[in-house]
């Protein structure tokens, strides 16, 4: 069975040692929010580019040397996985444009570089200026089979209509989009005392939040060509796909406190233009996976590993997909590779 992981996580390969990428990155980060970016030694040797919010809450953690192209292809070796799709995990939210180039080049490098392996995808600056079109433009005339984006920027969601310039080049292109959790949701105050709490379930947070906002806000209807796979099952969206879906009540109600209406719109949405990422399935366990592809079915999802997060969860997710999860052969091929061969209109 061929194997497509659509998650593999991309940086520059010299981003510890060429200063001004580096500086790109650690300088973006908007520190007047609470962002603390900075770079520390291990006790190995390899330095260790750290995201804190607020101080001394860890939520991103890049490793020296992890992200190389000889990196990913072991990996996918010893893992079975056959092609990878390349995204930039997190970062992306700050990015300027400049630093967005240098880290598209190198994704294209590394793509040249693996003989047909692994894939690009754009990073680039949502607010849809000219140069950022043209930056756009050039990637996808270099190859780039998709685009990435944040699901929320700053304060702002992608519903917001600061993106509708950018997102109405993204509906003419028909580019697929893959849409990264950010490290917390925007509003974060609540799960950021714990470990686990913030950097899982802030990350289902964000992306569940993102997924509501663009269903309710009926921004597919004026960008019906958008298709968005969400990471992290979209927040564990199949567990709400039901419950926020608005039904009509079966009898008159004193008072109305939900919106009955819009139905049928919430699902063309989800059927047409939200798709999922599932990201590291072991994680959430056999019955989970299981429910998500009876619910929002088999064609809507696509795995991932978010390696190097963990090098294990690579073939820890491949194993699982092929051994303990109880799908008929047809959904199994096209959540390990067909939709991805599809939706991005990979080469393979």
């Amino acid at each position: 069975m061929t194997v497509v992981d659509i998650n593999i996580h991309h940086l520059p390969e010299d981003l510890f040692s060429n200063e001004k990428i580096l500086n790109g990155f650690l300088g973006s980060a908007p520190r007047g929010f609470g962002e603390i970016a900075r770079v520390e030694t291990m006790e190995s040797g390899k330095r260790h580019l750290i995201l804190e919010k607020p101080a001394g809450h860890q939520n991103l953690n890049y490793v020296e040397g992890d992200y190389s192209a000889e990196a990913k292809l072991a990996a996918m070796d010893e893992a079975g996985v056959d092609y990878g799709i390349m995204r930039v995990p997190v970062w992306q939210e700050w990015l300027d444009l400049e630093t967005c180039k240098a880290v598209n080049d190198n994704a294209f490098s590394i793509a040249e570089r693996s003989g047909g392996r692994l894939f690009a995808t754009v990073c680039l600056p949502p607010w849809g200026r000219a140069d950022m079109i043209d930056e756009l433009k050039r990637c996808v005339d270099r190859g780039a089979v998709g685009v990435q984006l944040a699901c929320h920027y700053g304060q702002l969601y992608l519903d917001d209509p600061t993106f509708e310039p950018y997102l109405e080049v993204l509906n003419e292109l028909g580019l697929p989009v893959i849409v990264h959790h950010t490290p917390l949701p925007v509003e974060w105050r609540s799960v950021v005392d714990y470990t686990n709490l913030r950097r899982e379930y802030g990350r289902i947070i964000d992306q569940s939040t993102a997924v509501g906002r663009e269903l309710f806000s009926g921004m597919f209807d004026r960008f019906s060509n958008l298709r968005f796979i969400h990471t992290m099952l979209g927040g564990n969206w199949f567990a709400n796909t039901a419950l926020m879906t608005p039904h009509r009540p079966n009898k008159a109600e004193a008072l109305q406190r939900l919106d009955p209406t819009g139905g049928e719109k919430i699902q063309q949405y989800l059927r047409e233009n939200i798709f999922f990422d599932l990201t590291h399935p072991h994680s959430w366990g056999k019955t989970q996976i299981e429910a998500a592809l009876q619910i929002n079915g088999a064609d809507h999802y696509l795995f991932g590993s978010s390696f190097p997060v963990f090098y294990s969860w690579m073939s820890q997710g491949v194993e699982f997909m092929d051994h303990e999860v109880e799908i008929s052969a047809a959904d199994r091929e096209l959540v390990m590779s067909g939709n991805a061969k599809r939706m991005f209109d990979l080469p393979i």
